[in-house]
């Protein structure tokens, strides 16, 4: 082989090695970043990963709201009208926050099935549901195609 050419292949190879290096390191980023959604159902079924970021969804039960009377911290439990998760969270809860209404919860699932939220988001209108909720709740045939 030629000196040109060979100059010129290790040169590709380093332009291909470095590609593949930030394409990994970019991949490798992202996924530390993804927050995927869980139901009440996959939950209790075991999909949700613990000691993982995740949002999980559906609707405040009627009745299961807990409030502390000495700190923000907060008790309820969340339906897909399946099963039931709980989930705790310190703070205070966005204005439209219902029961009955449906929410979906950023934060960590513990090892007693227990989602520990750092973040609650509630619906902003009398017809907004969150996209994952509404879906889990049609999956679950608890919903008509018409909402």
């Amino acid at each position: 082989m030629k000196p040109q050419r060979r100059k010129r292949l290790m040169l590709i190879l380093a332009l291909l090695a470095g590609i593949a290096l930030a394409v990994g390191l970019a991949l490798g980023a992202l996924q530390q970043n993804i927050n995927l959604f869980y139901t009440p159902t996959q939950i209790a079924n075991g999909e949700a990963p613990t000691g993982t970021r995740i949002r999980a969804g559906g609707m405040v039960e009627k009745g299961s709201l807990q409030r502390s009377g000495d700190s923000l911290d907060v008790r309820f439990v969340v339906t897909d009208f399946q099963h039931s998760v709980t989930i705790t969270y310190r703070g205070i809860l966005p204005d439209l926050f219902r029961e009955g209404q449906g929410i979906v919860a950023l934060g960590t699932l513990n090892a007693d099935g227990v989602v520990e939220a750092d973040e609650v988001l509630a619906k902003h209108d009398e017809k907004y549901m969150p996209p994952e909720v509404t879906k889990a709740l049609k999956d679950s045939g608890r919903m008509g195609a018409s909402q």
